[in-house]
């Protein structure tokens, strides 16, 4: 993935985390599964606990170097934070 990729990831992780839009862009469908039927089934209470993953997923994303997120989210699929 190249810098611009990371940086999408990153933001898509930030404001729309609760659904797990960022999880689907890197391509992992079932933790993306996951985040959107807990915020969904849980009426919108289990969103606030999947908007906080996203965050801090979105800012982990975003303070990597690009080889350390290639490494990390592309190469080693590491599905969660």
């Amino acid at each position: 993935m190249n810098q611009k990729e990371k940086v999408v990831a990153g933001l898509l992780g930030i404001l729309l985390g609760s659904l797990g839009i960022h999880k689907f862009y890197l391509g992992y469908t079932k933790e993306g599964v996951i985040m959107l039927l807990v915020s969904l089934l849980t009426c919108g209470v289990g969103a606030a606990v999947m908007g906080v993953i996203g965050l801090i997923e979105g800012i982990l994303y975003l303070t990597k170097t690009d080889e350390d997120f290639d490494i990390t989210y592309v190469q080693n699929h590491k599905g969660w934070f």
